[in-house]
């Protein structure tokens, strides 16, 4: 059975309460459930972790390599800065898909730039929660 590791960066534990416009209704419990259930569904296995700090999201990376078959990442704001959680996504040697749920290129200027996407086999932008979908199928049903 694939296992397929779901991280989560800053602030998407506060989902559902925050910028709703943005990141929609939802809360972050909903959306854990949800994957779950795809899992059952596709028959692989996922853990979902979330973290405010950088450094366990960095740890976290780093101890998947072995232990799971890809990578679904929203690495919230550490998308834009953090060379550590790429070096960490490159040391796995797994494949990772990059995950937003708003479409960062219709954001912000600094939102528009990921100094993650280089570390991935994919990127999905903009399609709402969906984008895990999208990216624990893709991952699920890969040869990799």
């Amino acid at each position: 059975m694939k296992k397929i590791l779901i991280i989560n960066g800053p602030n998407l534990n506060v989902i559902g309460d925050r910028e709703k416009d943005v990141y929609g209704e939802g809360s972050y419990d909903a959306l854990k459930k949800s994957l779950q259930t795809l899992a059952k569904e596709l028959s692989v296995s996922v853990e979902v972790f979330q973290s405010n700090s950088e450094g366990e999201i960095v740890t976290r990376i780093q101890e998947a390599k072995g232990e799971f078959d890809g990578i679904v990442i929203n690495a919230g704001a550490l998308t834009h800065y953090s060379y550590a959680t790429y070096d960490a996504l490159k040391y796995t040697e797994l494949p990772v898909v990059e995950v937003h749920i708003s479409n960062i290129f219709q954001r912000e200027e600094f939102r528009k730039t990921s100094v993650l996407s280089s570390a991935c086999v994919g990127i999905i932008s903009g399609l709402g929660r969906k984008g895990y979908e999208y990216a624990v199928r893709f991952l699920a049903e890969s040869g990799k």
